[in-house]
């Protein structure tokens, strides 16, 4: 379907799914005086309420880009997940610095976080905000629920197809909890809201409960490409298996890479997904039109998900110096985000390489860092521009980014199945690792002029990088190779030294935030903080 039908539906759904907010109790209590009874009452106050745990995503609260937030204690034009994701995994590696002076937004990159950091406790509170929303909509949707309300037939068959992707949402928040923090708190739909202070659980728990969750609903998602864009179907829960597998080593001790092979390989070969034509017009403001390649999206659109993050965020931070803003689609920049030259360096011949997904604007910008606060030290990114592929005109708004944003997308997908292959996942097949790396690469390059015989663990990486990079995945990535906090990969300004130094081991993972510790007796604080 259009992306601006689903975007409708969920502006729909803002005002009837009520809007809540978090304390330091971690207790999400409503925020206005609508009730369960009021908006559970009929299956179309099950579809509003089901939007506002998509609109969630893009959405930063239910008046506007600013001034009444869903997670308080935050700028709201900050609070949008996608950007707090966004930096909590691109700022503190080799591909992006930011030359804002935001109270904890240098500390990224420094890598010299702690424990009160807003920008954490932003991204920590959201995930967690959006966790209560499928809580709340899980629970009202029980057989029991909706016999009470009179509902039934393929009213009821919908609601509980809503929910089964309501539980992939929630598994998906876990996971992004998982990853950055380790061990959050956790609540499902069996806890009251509000009832007790929520336990913790540790991360090799929350990774079985989110496999567990995810292999569960398979059988009640659609269909892959049978949904609405901008809704999860089954390859986006075989996605984010195979990307928690690739990670089960990090994240429970155990290596699952024959998993991540099995799950990769059913999106690539059971999706029907393939690789758009051209890289460039992968992050357009008309990128609807990529469903070919897009598994998963948080939509936006530039007239009815207004906010500062997201895809605004993508388009006007990167933009500053001396490019023209017309070019972006925008109206002017804000001169925030470039990249380290460790990103330019992964490309043969720097910014002048071959390889189309290098994107690098340097006209006027140095490749080397002197001041990180200084816009143009360090090349800029083009990849997002808030321009259509279809004619190369504006989006529908000069300050809002119509662009969406993929979650997953088949590139991915390739490169999980060549890196489980070559750490020995059983079975991968090498011949079909290199095929599914040279697919990209001749996408890259336009022909075969790039393509590759073999491929090491270490060259995944470098691919990664070119492919994936400013879409949030490197610091994870780095973890995973265990070049994040060592001295043994260093990138300019790593560690707060302007040559990269190595840092404390505990910094793979955040600390959780101070308040939500001090309020909640259940909660350790992570090693180190």
């Amino acid at each position: 379907m259009k992306k601006n039908s689903i975007k409708l539906i969920l502006i729909g759904g803002l005002i009837a799914a009520g809007s809540v907010s978090c304390n330091k109790k971690l207790d999400l209590i409503p925020t206005n005086d609508l009730t369960s009874a009021q908006v559970y009452n009929s299956p179309e106050g099950y579809k509003q309420a089901f939007a506002k745990v998509y609109a969630a995503y893009a959405l930063t609260g239910n008046s506007g880009p600013a001034g009444n937030g869903d997670v308080q204690g935050i700028d709201e034009g900050t609070s949008d997940f996608y950007r707090l994701m966004w930096c909590a995994e691109e700022l503190p590696t080799d591909e992006a610095v930011v030359g804002w002076g935001d109270p904890g937004l240098p500390d990224f990159h420094n890598m010299s976080w702690s424990s009160s950091n807003l920008f954490l406790k932003g991204i920590y509170y959201r995930a967690v905000y959006q966790i209560t929303l499928a809580n709340d909509f899980i629970r009202q949707s029980t057989d029991a629920n909706l016999s009470s309300r009179g509902i039934s037939g393929a009213d009821a068959t919908n609601i509980k197809m809503y929910a089964a992707e309501a539980r992939f949402l929630r598994a998906y928040q876990y996971s992004v909890l998982m990853d950055l923090f380790a061990n959050p708190p956790f609540v499902t739909e069996n806890d009251a809201l509000g009832s007790t202070l929520p336990k913790q659980i540790t991360r090799k728990d929350l990774f079985n409960y989110i496999e567990s969750e995810l292999k569960a609903i398979d059988g009640t998602l659609a269909k892959p490409r049978a949904n609405e864009y901008g809704r999860a179907d089954q390859a986006a829960e075989w996605a984010l298996l195979a990307r928690i597998y690739l990670n089960a080593e990090v994240y429970t001790g155990t290596a699952r890479y024959t998993d991540a092979i099995t799950y990769s390989k059913k999106v690539i070969e059971n999706g029907g997904y393939k690789l758009i034509s051209d890289y460039t017009k992968l992050m357009r403001a008309d990128n609807n039109v990529n469903t070919d390649e897009f598994i998963l999206t948080i939509n936006y659109d530039g007239l009815r998900t207004q906010s500062y993050g997201g895809a605004t965020f993508m388009t006007h931070a990167p933009v500053g110096g001396s490019m023209p803003a017309a070019d972006y689609g925008i109206s002017g920049g804000w001169a925030g985000l470039r990249t380290t030259k460790a990103l330019v360096n992964l490309f043969p011949n720097g910014a002048s390489s071959a390889d189309k997904r290098a994107q690098f604007y340097t006209n006027g910008q140095n490749l080397e860092i002197s001041d990180i606060s200084t816009f143009t030290d360090g090349y800029a990114i083009s990849k997002f521009k808030n321009v259509k592929i279809a004619d190369g005109k504006p989006g529908s708004s000069l300050d809002y980014a119509d662009m969406d944003l993929p979650i997953f997308r088949l590139a991915e997908q390739y490169l999980i199945y060549a890196e489980a292959t070559t750490r020995g996942g059983t079975g991968g097949d090498m011949g079909l690792a290199v095929s599914y790396i040279n697919k990209l690469r001749e996408r890259a390059y336009g022909n075969a002029g790039g393509n590759v015989t073999s491929i090491t663990t270490d060259q995944i990486l470098d691919e990664r990088g070119r492919e994936l990079y400013w879409e949030g995945f490197r610091r994870t990535d780095l973890i995973r190779y265990k070049k994040f906090v060592e001295s043994s990969y260093l990138w300019p300004f790593k560690g707060g030294s302007k040559d990269g130094k190595g840092v404390e081991s505990y910094r793979t993972i955040y600390p959780l935030p101070t308040s939500d510790v001090a309020a909640n007796p259940n909660l350790k604080q992570n090693t180190g903080y």
